[in-house]
Formats: C-alpha cells, structure tokens, sequence
C-alpha cells in the first residue's frame, strides 16, 4: 500500500473533452498502485462515489459531480467492449493486457501490462453502477509457499496433491481467495509431479493464464455450462480437472463422478466451513457414499487483515471481544497503513482430511456439521477458531478484525 495523495484527480480539468478518459486511467492506476481488490463506481443523488476494498474492506476514496457520472461510466464500458448504448440492463465485460497501454497516474507510473480487469455494469435508481475486479498481478501468489499457509496445512495439502483420483475442494466466503488458492495448486501439481500430466480447466471466468493447462471458459450463451463443459473436458484424456465453482447438484455429481473415474478434481465451493462444505453437499442430495469415496481434502479458509507495526498491547479484557485469549493487540493507525491499523493480509486456513477416521464414518450416517467438525478436531484439525486465537496471541491480528471476519461464533 503506497499513500495516497491528499487530492489523487488534482489537476483534471472537467471541462477537458479528454476528461473521463484520464479520470478512469488514474482511477485504475491508484487502484492497483494501492493494492485494492475491487473499485466501485457507485451514483447516488449527490454524485458519482468512488470506493476501492483494500484488505477485505470498502473504503470511500471521492466523490465526482453527478452530471460527470454517465462519461466516466462510459469509459469503463468502452474499455470492457461493453455496449455504453444500453444503460438499463446489466452487463459484464473484460479489459484484457492487450487493452492496458494507456494512461498513467501520478506518483504511480503507466499502467502494468499485465493489468487484467473484470468490469460489470447495473443499472439502480441514480444510474449505471460499475465494479471492477483486479485480479492479482501474474507474478503473484504463484505456488503454494507464496500463499503463507499454516506449515502443517501446506505439508499435507501437497501430499494430497500427488493423489491420482478424488475430490479436493476450497472452500469459503466470495472474496476469501479461492480461485488464487487453486491456481497455486495446479502450478504446484505442474511442477512436482515426476511425469507430464494432462491438466484442464473449465471457469467462469478465467481469472489468470496458468502455463500447462488447458483452460476453457464457460458460453451460457452458447450452451457452454459447466455441467455440459465437464462432460466434454472427461473426453479430452485429463489426469487432473479444475471446476471453477461447483455452484448446484447437477455439477456437483458429474464432479464426484469424474473423481470416482480416476480422475483429481479440484474446485471451489461457497461454505462457512470445511465441515459446512460436506453438509452443504449433502444438503444438494450428493450421496453419502460420493462423499465419503471421493472427498480427499477440504480445504477452508478466510482472509484476515494483519496489525500494522503501530498495533499497541491491549490489556483490557472487554477490548478481547469475548475471545479466548491471553493477550491482544488493537490497530492504532499511521501514515504507514493509510489510518487503518492493518497492512496486507494472511491466510486463516482449516484442513479437513476424512482419510479412513471416525469423520469419514460420520459422512456415510449423515452426521451434521457440529457433529462433523467435532470429529474433525478430535482427528488432528486445527479448527479456523484455534488459528484465529493463535493469530491474534502473536500479536498478528486484532480481536474486532477476527469478530468482523468470523463473527461471534465461539
């Protein structure tokens, strides 16, 4: 995170025919310049407001006059080949390398080459909205080390990794650095495996190009879905498959029946928790048995914001937040972390192995996820509370930010 300038669109003249197309360029710029993950364009009846999420969290950075809103929208629109025509249906497009030559920003140099944006429009009462996604720069969270996982979690999930057969899932809030986390495997799969492997992917969409894979993305419009994808993929001779997200039970069966097939399946499923992803599928009518013969990892996890250097002890118990603690400390603020407290972000990861232990049995009776999570621990997982606990005692993370990402749960 770079500071940020007191006035970051000083200087851009309203009235210059050129203005909307410098606005977005600095726009993008500051926002990779900043680390942030998501820019919204968001109208209100005052004008157009400007927020970036940095470490998980939405900040207000400007607010543009209304009658600007439309040009600025548009801009975007043009840049995602999207229709600046239609302002009254949704639409998503992409802004790919080959579009990101142009503009610069101050203090922070042209945009990279490699920037590569998602960009989606929706109409709402005071005009278009318009979010981009910046996805991570290429030469980012590569492998499974730049991902900082627990050192137990990274030994195990790279011994999973080597299996032949089976399902491994990531699971986790939109947000939490699923897909990141499923590249970094696939990369990881590429490069120790002692044999050349055959790896494809299906994704909606492809958020980055991995070297070694043959990605495919997903048509609705043309009758490319996942489940129909997938049946077609299974012919292209895989040793190792990548769903994006499995998302329904039509999806979720063809998978468990890839892995069943000889084939390791990895994938990405919206759950609270690696014990809530096995009761969320058997919720969706996945069979018992699918379950207990072809789940071989889950992998849960979230992202927490680290404590900044300023971060002071805190000797109060109330400023715990009723988490079960000896020590604490609480964010402060300084030029450093922009006034936040907190600077960057880490991994917060649970790993469940059902292996041949009382939670594989526990998955063919249909036990629910306390019952299942229980039996987990008991069977050597440390659950995403303990880490949390342990995270904010070294002083990495604060109470409120664990609250705020967990609740109050335990």
């Amino acid at each position: 995170m770079k500071p940020l300038p007191s006035d970051p669109f000083a200087g851009l003249d309203p009235r210059d025919p050129q203005y909307a197309v410098q606005t977005i360029d600095r726009i993008l710029a500051l926002g990779r310049a900043q680390g942030a993950s998501d820019l919204h364009l968001q109208p209100t009846a005052e004008g157009l407001s400007l927020e970036w999420r940095l470490d998980g969290v939405l900040q207000t950075v400007a607010l543009f006059p209304r009658e600007l809103a439309g040009n600025l929208v548009a801009r975007l629109k043009v840049l995602a080949g999207l229709l600046t025509y239609r302002t009254d249906i949704p639409q998503e497009g992409r802004i790919r390398e080959d579009r990101s030559d142009s503009g610069t920003a101050a203090g922070t140099g042209p945009l990279p080459e490699s920037l590569e944006m998602r960009v989606s429009t929706l109409p709402t009462l005071h005009g278009e909205r318009a979010v981009v996604r910046l996805f991570a720069g290429p030469g980012q969270y590569q492998w499974l080390a730049d991902l900082q996982l627990p050192q137990d979690v990274d030994q195990r999930l790279r011994q999973i990794l080597a299996e032949t057969s089976g399902v491994i899932l990531v699971t986790g809030p939109a947000g939490s650095g699923k897909t990141t986390t499923l590249y970094a495997c696939m990369r990881q799969i590429l490069r120790d495996s002692p044999a050349r492997r055959s790896l494809v992917s299906l994704e909606d969409p492809i958020e980055a190009a991995v070297a070694g894979v043959a990605q495919a993305q997903v048509n609705g419009a043309a009758g490319f879905t996942i489940e129909s994808g997938l049946r077609f993929l299974l012919r292209q001779d895989p040793e190792v498959l990548l769903i994006g997200e499995i998302r329904d039970r039509a999806a979720a069966q063809l998978a468990f029946q890839a892995a069943l097939t000889g084939h390791l399946l990895l994938s990405s499923f919206h759950a609270g928790s690696a014990a809530g992803a096995i009761s969320r599928l058997s919720d969706m009518g996945i069979e018992p048995y699918l379950l207990h013969s072809g789940v071989r990892a889950i992998l849960g996890q979230r992202l927490l914001r680290k404590l900044c250097g300023c971060a002071r002890p805190s000797t109060d118990p109330a400023e715990r937040l009723g988490l079960a603690v000896e020590r604490a400390s609480l964010p402060v603020g300084c030029p450093d972390c922009a006034g936040t407290g907190y600077r960057g972000r880490f991994v917060l990861a649970e790993l469940l192995v059902p292996d041949r232990s009382d939670v594989s049995r526990a998955i063919l009776s249909r036990s629910d996820e306390a019952k299942l999570e229980e039996l987990a621990i008991a069977a050597g997982m440390v659950s995403r509370w303990d880490r949390a606990r342990q995270a904010v005692e070294e002083g990495r993370t604060s109470p409120a930010e664990v609250r705020r990402v967990l609740g109050f749960g335990a």
